[in-house]
Protein backbone atom coordinates (compact mmCIF):
# COMPACT_ATOMS: atom_id res chain seq x y z
CA UNK A 1 0.00 0.00 0.00
CA UNK A 2 1.33 3.44 -0.93
CA UNK A 3 1.10 6.11 1.78
CA UNK A 4 0.47 9.69 0.58
CA UNK A 5 0.07 12.98 2.45
CA UNK A 6 -3.31 14.64 2.40
CA UNK A 7 -4.80 17.85 3.80
CA UNK A 8 -4.49 16.92 7.46
CA UNK A 9 -1.17 16.02 9.00
CA UNK A 10 -2.95 13.70 11.40
CA UNK A 11 -4.59 11.57 8.72
CA UNK A 12 -3.33 10.03 5.53
CA UNK A 13 -5.17 8.26 2.74
CA UNK A 14 -4.09 4.91 1.47
CA UNK A 15 -3.99 4.43 -2.28
CA UNK A 16 -3.44 0.75 -2.80
CA UNK A 17 -4.34 -2.03 -5.11
CA UNK A 18 -7.73 -3.69 -5.00
CA UNK A 19 -9.88 -0.55 -4.82
CA UNK A 20 -8.89 0.58 -1.31
CA UNK A 21 -8.77 4.27 -2.29
CA UNK A 22 -10.25 6.58 0.31
CA UNK A 23 -9.53 4.52 3.43
CA UNK A 24 -8.03 6.77 6.08
CA UNK A 25 -4.80 5.86 7.85
CA UNK A 26 -5.22 7.31 11.35
CA UNK A 27 -2.53 8.11 13.88
CA UNK A 28 -2.94 6.34 17.21
CA UNK A 29 -3.06 9.63 19.16
CA UNK A 30 -5.94 10.84 16.99
CA UNK A 31 -7.96 7.71 17.73
CA UNK A 32 -7.19 8.10 21.42
CA UNK A 33 -8.66 11.60 21.30
CA UNK A 34 -11.60 10.50 19.13
CA UNK A 35 -12.57 7.82 21.66
CA UNK A 36 -11.68 9.85 24.79
CA UNK A 37 -8.92 7.34 25.52
CA UNK A 38 -11.13 4.35 24.74
CA UNK A 39 -13.67 4.96 27.49
CA UNK A 40 -17.01 4.26 25.72
CA UNK A 41 -16.83 0.51 25.18
CA UNK A 42 -19.44 -0.93 22.82
CA UNK A 43 -18.45 -4.58 23.08
CA UNK A 44 -15.68 -7.15 22.91
CA UNK A 45 -14.84 -10.21 20.84
CA UNK A 46 -12.16 -12.85 20.52
CA UNK A 47 -9.73 -10.45 18.84
CA UNK A 48 -10.26 -7.23 20.76
CA UNK A 49 -12.67 -4.54 21.95
CA UNK A 50 -14.81 -1.96 20.15
CA UNK A 51 -15.18 1.66 21.30
CA UNK A 52 -17.38 4.55 20.19
CA UNK A 53 -15.72 7.73 19.02
CA UNK A 54 -16.19 10.89 16.97
CA UNK A 55 -14.19 12.44 14.14
CA UNK A 56 -14.68 16.07 13.17
CA UNK A 57 -16.62 16.34 16.46
CA UNK A 58 -19.84 15.04 14.90
CA UNK A 59 -19.26 11.93 12.79
CA UNK A 60 -19.66 8.83 14.97
CA UNK A 61 -17.26 5.93 14.44
CA UNK A 62 -16.65 2.51 15.96
CA UNK A 63 -12.99 1.74 16.68
CA UNK A 64 -11.93 -1.88 17.04
CA UNK A 65 -8.67 -2.24 18.97
CA UNK A 66 -7.04 -5.59 18.28
CA UNK A 67 -5.42 -7.56 21.07
CA UNK A 68 -2.81 -10.29 20.80
CA UNK A 69 0.27 -9.88 18.63
CA UNK A 70 0.07 -12.89 16.31
CA UNK A 71 -3.65 -13.47 16.01
CA UNK A 72 -4.30 -9.74 15.99
CA UNK A 73 -1.90 -9.19 13.10
CA UNK A 74 -3.49 -11.96 11.05
CA UNK A 75 -6.96 -10.65 11.84
CA UNK A 76 -5.91 -7.10 10.95
CA UNK A 77 -4.53 -8.07 7.55
CA UNK A 78 -7.55 -10.26 6.76
CA UNK A 79 -10.03 -7.56 7.66
CA UNK A 80 -8.35 -4.73 5.74
CA UNK A 81 -7.74 -6.84 2.65
CA UNK A 82 -11.22 -8.36 2.52
CA UNK A 83 -13.54 -5.52 3.49
CA UNK A 84 -11.39 -2.57 2.44
CA UNK A 85 -12.06 -3.11 -1.26
CA UNK A 86 -15.81 -3.79 -1.19
CA UNK A 87 -18.96 -1.69 -0.92
CA UNK A 88 -22.49 -2.99 -0.31
CA UNK A 89 -25.52 -1.78 1.61
CA UNK A 90 -25.45 -4.90 3.79
CA UNK A 91 -21.73 -4.83 4.62
CA UNK A 92 -20.30 -2.56 7.30
CA UNK A 93 -18.12 0.21 5.84
CA UNK A 94 -14.44 0.34 6.78
CA UNK A 95 -13.54 4.01 7.30
CA UNK A 96 -9.86 3.56 8.12
CA UNK A 97 -7.23 1.89 10.23
CA UNK A 98 -4.17 2.49 12.39
CA UNK A 99 -0.95 0.55 12.01
CA UNK A 100 1.53 2.20 14.35
CA UNK A 101 4.32 0.25 16.08
CA UNK A 102 2.54 -2.80 17.56
CA UNK A 103 -0.86 -1.08 17.65
CA UNK A 104 -3.54 -2.31 15.27
CA UNK A 105 -6.93 -0.61 15.08
CA UNK A 106 -9.80 -0.68 12.60
CA UNK A 107 -12.28 2.18 12.20
CA UNK A 108 -15.83 1.53 11.00
CA UNK A 109 -19.02 3.46 10.47
CA UNK A 110 -20.96 3.57 13.73
CA UNK A 111 -24.10 1.42 13.88
CA UNK A 112 -26.49 2.99 16.36
CA UNK A 113 -28.67 -0.08 16.98
CA UNK A 114 -25.71 -2.29 17.83
CA UNK A 115 -25.72 -5.99 16.97
CA UNK A 116 -28.56 -8.38 16.20
CA UNK A 117 -27.89 -10.60 19.22
CA UNK A 118 -28.67 -7.69 21.57
CA UNK A 119 -32.22 -7.43 20.19
CA UNK A 120 -32.84 -11.16 19.94
CA UNK A 121 -31.49 -12.33 23.29
CA UNK A 122 -31.43 -9.44 25.79
CA UNK A 123 -34.70 -8.84 27.60
CA UNK A 124 -34.11 -5.10 28.11
CA UNK A 125 -33.70 -4.36 24.37
CA UNK A 126 -36.13 -3.40 21.64
CA UNK A 127 -38.17 -6.39 20.45
CA UNK A 128 -37.88 -6.67 16.69
CA UNK A 129 -41.25 -7.12 15.00
CA UNK A 130 -41.70 -9.78 12.34
CA UNK A 131 -41.35 -7.42 9.40
CA UNK A 132 -38.02 -6.14 10.74
CA UNK A 133 -36.79 -9.71 11.31
CA UNK A 134 -37.69 -10.82 7.81
CA UNK A 135 -35.98 -7.80 6.25
CA UNK A 136 -32.89 -8.41 8.39
CA UNK A 137 -32.79 -12.04 7.21
CA UNK A 138 -33.13 -10.89 3.60
CA UNK A 139 -30.48 -8.18 3.98
CA UNK A 140 -27.94 -10.57 5.48
CA UNK A 141 -28.61 -13.02 2.65
CA UNK A 142 -28.00 -10.26 0.10
CA UNK A 143 -24.75 -9.28 1.77
CA UNK A 144 -23.47 -12.86 1.78
CA UNK A 145 -24.56 -13.37 -1.82
CA UNK A 146 -22.51 -10.31 -2.77
CA UNK A 147 -19.44 -11.63 -0.94
CA UNK A 148 -19.71 -15.05 -2.56
CA UNK A 149 -20.68 -14.13 -6.11
CA UNK A 150 -20.07 -10.47 -6.94
CA UNK A 151 -16.58 -9.65 -5.66
CA UNK A 152 -13.41 -10.11 -7.71
CA UNK A 153 -12.49 -12.97 -5.38
CA UNK A 154 -15.11 -15.06 -3.61
CA UNK A 155 -15.01 -14.00 0.05
CA UNK A 156 -16.00 -16.58 2.67
CA UNK A 157 -16.84 -14.77 5.91
CA UNK A 158 -16.34 -17.87 8.12
CA UNK A 159 -17.99 -16.43 11.24
CA UNK A 160 -21.61 -15.51 10.54
CA UNK A 161 -23.56 -15.12 13.80
CA UNK A 162 -25.93 -12.51 15.31
CA UNK A 163 -23.07 -10.72 17.11
CA UNK A 164 -21.47 -10.02 13.70
CA UNK A 165 -24.63 -8.55 12.19
CA UNK A 166 -24.92 -4.85 13.00
CA UNK A 167 -28.03 -2.67 12.67
CA UNK A 168 -28.14 0.98 11.60
CA UNK A 169 -30.69 3.69 12.49
CA UNK A 170 -33.33 2.02 10.31
CA UNK A 171 -32.43 -1.50 11.48
CA UNK A 172 -30.80 -2.19 8.12
CA UNK A 173 -28.45 -5.16 8.73
CA UNK A 174 -24.76 -4.96 7.90
CA UNK A 175 -22.35 -7.89 8.14
CA UNK A 176 -19.25 -7.07 10.19
CA UNK A 177 -16.07 -8.64 11.60
CA UNK A 178 -14.19 -10.05 8.63
CA UNK A 179 -11.20 -11.14 10.70
CA UNK A 180 -11.64 -14.81 9.79
CA UNK A 181 -12.58 -14.18 6.16
CA UNK A 182 -10.97 -16.22 3.41
CA UNK A 183 -10.50 -15.06 -0.18
CA UNK A 184 -11.11 -17.80 -2.73
CA UNK A 185 -9.97 -17.28 -6.31
CA UNK A 186 -12.57 -17.87 -9.01
CA UNK A 187 -10.43 -20.69 -10.43
CA UNK A 188 -10.73 -22.69 -7.20
CA UNK A 189 -13.73 -24.24 -5.50
CA UNK A 190 -12.30 -24.88 -2.02
CA UNK A 191 -9.83 -23.38 0.42
CA UNK A 192 -7.85 -25.11 3.16
CA UNK A 193 -7.96 -23.37 6.52
CA UNK A 194 -7.22 -24.15 10.15
CA UNK A 195 -9.35 -21.24 11.38
CA UNK A 196 -12.59 -21.99 13.16
CA UNK A 197 -15.76 -19.97 13.48
CA UNK A 198 -18.09 -20.01 16.49
CA UNK A 199 -19.52 -23.13 18.13
CA UNK A 200 -23.19 -23.52 17.26
CA UNK A 201 -22.76 -22.06 13.78
CA UNK A 202 -20.07 -24.44 12.46
CA UNK A 203 -20.83 -26.57 9.42
CA UNK A 204 -19.87 -30.28 9.56
CA UNK A 205 -16.97 -29.52 7.18
CA UNK A 206 -15.19 -27.65 9.98
CA UNK A 207 -15.48 -30.68 12.24
CA UNK A 208 -14.32 -33.21 9.63
CA UNK A 209 -11.40 -31.02 8.62
CA UNK A 210 -12.00 -30.97 4.85
CA UNK A 211 -11.37 -27.88 2.74
CA UNK A 212 -14.25 -25.42 2.96
CA UNK A 213 -16.42 -23.65 0.38
CA UNK A 214 -18.86 -20.72 0.64
CA UNK A 215 -21.40 -23.28 1.84
CA UNK A 216 -19.99 -22.95 5.39
CA UNK A 217 -21.47 -19.44 5.43
CA UNK A 218 -24.75 -20.87 4.15
CA UNK A 219 -24.84 -23.30 7.09
CA UNK A 220 -24.12 -20.53 9.60
CA UNK A 221 -26.78 -18.36 7.99
CA UNK A 222 -29.32 -21.17 8.46
CA UNK A 223 -28.53 -21.31 12.16
CA UNK A 224 -28.87 -17.52 12.45
CA UNK A 225 -32.19 -17.65 10.59
CA UNK A 226 -33.57 -20.08 13.17
CA UNK A 227 -32.52 -17.68 15.93
CA UNK A 228 -34.20 -14.77 14.14
CA UNK A 229 -37.37 -16.86 13.90
CA UNK A 230 -37.39 -18.10 17.47
CA UNK A 231 -35.65 -15.34 19.43
CA UNK A 232 -33.61 -17.99 21.28
CA UNK A 233 -30.01 -19.15 21.04
CA UNK A 234 -29.39 -22.46 19.33
CA UNK A 235 -26.31 -22.93 21.51
CA UNK A 236 -28.06 -22.80 24.87
CA UNK A 237 -29.09 -25.85 26.90
CA UNK A 238 -31.12 -28.44 24.97
CA UNK A 239 -34.67 -27.39 24.17
CA UNK A 240 -37.38 -29.12 26.18
CA UNK A 241 -40.15 -30.23 23.87
CA UNK A 242 -43.60 -31.39 24.92
CA UNK A 243 -42.25 -34.91 25.28
CA UNK A 244 -40.01 -36.04 28.10
CA UNK A 245 -36.95 -35.86 25.86
CA UNK A 246 -34.68 -32.85 25.42
CA UNK A 247 -33.92 -32.08 21.77
CA UNK A 248 -31.56 -29.65 20.05
CA UNK A 249 -33.67 -26.71 18.88
CA UNK A 250 -32.69 -26.82 15.15
CA UNK A 251 -33.72 -30.50 15.07
CA UNK A 252 -36.94 -29.66 16.93
CA UNK A 253 -37.61 -26.87 14.39
CA UNK A 254 -37.14 -29.27 11.47
CA UNK A 255 -39.64 -31.72 13.00
CA UNK A 256 -42.19 -28.96 13.70
CA UNK A 257 -41.84 -27.77 10.11
CA UNK A 258 -42.70 -31.24 8.84
CA UNK A 259 -45.68 -31.36 11.21
CA UNK A 260 -46.96 -28.03 9.90
CA UNK A 261 -46.59 -26.32 13.27
CA UNK A 262 -44.20 -23.44 12.51
CA UNK A 263 -46.28 -21.11 14.67
CA UNK A 264 -45.01 -22.83 17.83
CA UNK A 265 -41.42 -21.96 16.85
CA UNK A 266 -41.93 -18.22 16.50
CA UNK A 267 -40.61 -15.94 19.25
CA UNK A 268 -43.33 -15.63 21.92
CA UNK A 269 -42.35 -11.97 22.36
CA UNK A 270 -44.14 -11.28 19.06
CA UNK A 271 -47.44 -12.33 20.70
CA UNK A 272 -48.61 -14.05 17.54
CA UNK A 273 -48.24 -10.97 15.31
CA UNK A 274 -46.40 -12.72 12.52
CA UNK A 275 -46.79 -13.59 8.85
CA UNK A 276 -46.98 -17.38 9.11
CA UNK A 277 -46.36 -17.87 5.38
CA UNK A 278 -43.10 -15.94 5.67
CA UNK A 279 -42.24 -17.76 8.90
CA UNK A 280 -42.74 -21.14 7.21
CA UNK A 281 -40.66 -20.01 4.24
CA UNK A 282 -37.87 -18.81 6.53
CA UNK A 283 -37.94 -22.10 8.44
CA UNK A 284 -37.74 -24.09 5.20
CA UNK A 285 -34.76 -22.01 4.04
CA UNK A 286 -33.03 -22.45 7.41
CA UNK A 287 -33.48 -26.22 7.36
CA UNK A 288 -32.12 -26.48 3.81
CA UNK A 289 -29.14 -24.32 4.78
CA UNK A 290 -28.15 -26.65 7.65
CA UNK A 291 -28.23 -29.86 5.62
CA UNK A 292 -25.36 -32.28 6.28
CA UNK A 293 -24.08 -32.40 2.69
CA UNK A 294 -23.00 -29.01 1.40
CA UNK A 295 -24.28 -29.96 -2.06
CA UNK A 296 -27.81 -30.11 -0.62
CA UNK A 297 -27.60 -26.55 0.67
CA UNK A 298 -28.69 -23.65 -1.54
CA UNK A 299 -26.33 -20.88 -2.56
CA UNK A 300 -26.87 -17.51 -0.89
CA UNK A 301 -28.06 -16.18 -4.25
CA UNK A 302 -30.76 -18.84 -4.28
CA UNK A 303 -31.67 -17.99 -0.67
CA UNK A 304 -32.25 -14.36 -1.69
CA UNK A 305 -34.52 -15.45 -4.55
CA UNK A 306 -36.49 -17.78 -2.28
CA UNK A 307 -37.01 -15.16 0.44
CA UNK A 308 -38.03 -12.62 -2.21
CA UNK A 309 -40.65 -15.08 -3.48
CA UNK A 310 -39.05 -15.49 -6.91
CA UNK A 311 -38.18 -19.18 -6.53
CA UNK A 312 -40.26 -21.86 -4.81
CA UNK A 313 -38.78 -24.27 -2.29
CA UNK A 314 -39.88 -27.77 -1.29
CA UNK A 315 -39.95 -29.33 2.17
CA UNK A 316 -36.44 -30.13 3.50
CA UNK A 317 -35.43 -33.42 5.12
CA UNK A 318 -34.30 -33.63 8.77
CA UNK A 319 -30.56 -32.83 9.08
CA UNK A 320 -29.36 -36.31 10.12
CA UNK A 321 -25.89 -35.23 11.24
CA UNK A 322 -27.32 -32.85 13.84
CA UNK A 323 -29.82 -35.41 15.07
CA UNK A 324 -27.17 -38.12 15.37
CA UNK A 325 -24.72 -35.78 17.09
CA UNK A 326 -27.27 -34.82 19.71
Amino acid sequence: MIWTNKTSSSRRTVNGSGGCNGIIAFRYNDLQRATQKFTDKLGAGSFGSVFKGFINESNAIAVKRLDGAYQGEKQFRAEVSSIGAIQHNNLVKLVGFCCEDSKRLLVYEYMSNRSLDVHLFQSNSTVLNWEARYQIALGVARGLSYLHDSCRDCIIHCDIKPANILLDDSFLPKIADFGMAKLLGRDYSRVLTTMKGTVGYLAPEWITGVAITPKVDVYSYGMVLLEILSGRRNTWAPFSSNSNLDVYFPVHAAHKLLEGDVGSLVDHMLHGVVNLDEAELACKVACWCIQDDELDRPTMGQVVQILEGIVEIRMPPIPRFLQAMI
